[in-house]
């Protein structure tokens, strides 16, 4: 798991992300809506959650944290990584990559799916995308503030 970390760009400087912070959902459409909450970043991290409700139901639910100190305390400190536990299962690590575009982006190309995280906002809109490594297979929601 340190080769993971250490694969971070170690040159580019770590983005403010107080722009996440806040609570976020989905229209509803089909019986289906997806909120998303960010807490402020407090000693390294920023958590957040998402449930999707659909006819009344919790579908899907996720705990997000986004770290920029070790994951659990130890080993090296990172640079800035996205760490998901989807339905309470399978915690997965995402590396932050700096690139050019709006937003924040973070990979695992030895996770099947998804292999890129990323938020961005236009205007009052947060904008999240979950693709492959190459953009491909995209599943998109666009969040309004909720309060």
């Amino acid at each position: 798991m340190i080769g993971f970390w250490l694969m971070l760009a170690a040159a580019a400087e770590v983005p403010n992300l107080a722009w996440l912070e806040g609570d976020w959902c989905t229209q509803r459409a089909n019986g289906r809506q997806t909120c998303e909450h960010w807490g402020p970043a407090r000693g390294g991290t920023m958590l957040g959650a998402s449930q999707t409700v659909r006819d009344g139901r919790t579908r899907e639910f996720e705990f997000m944290r986004i770290v920029t100190a070790a994951p659990n305390g130890d080993g090296p400190i990172i640079r800035l990584g996205f760490i998901a536990l989807p339905n309470g299962k399978n915690e997965t690590m995402f590396a932050w990559s700096p690139d050019r575009g709006p937003g924040v982006t973070f990979f695992n190309v030895a996770n099947d799916y998804p292999q890129r995280i990323r938020y961005w906002r236009v205007g009052n809109k947060l904008h999240a995308e979950i693709a492959l490594a190459d953009g491909s297979k995209p599943v998109r929601w666009v969040y309004a503030r909720a309060r």
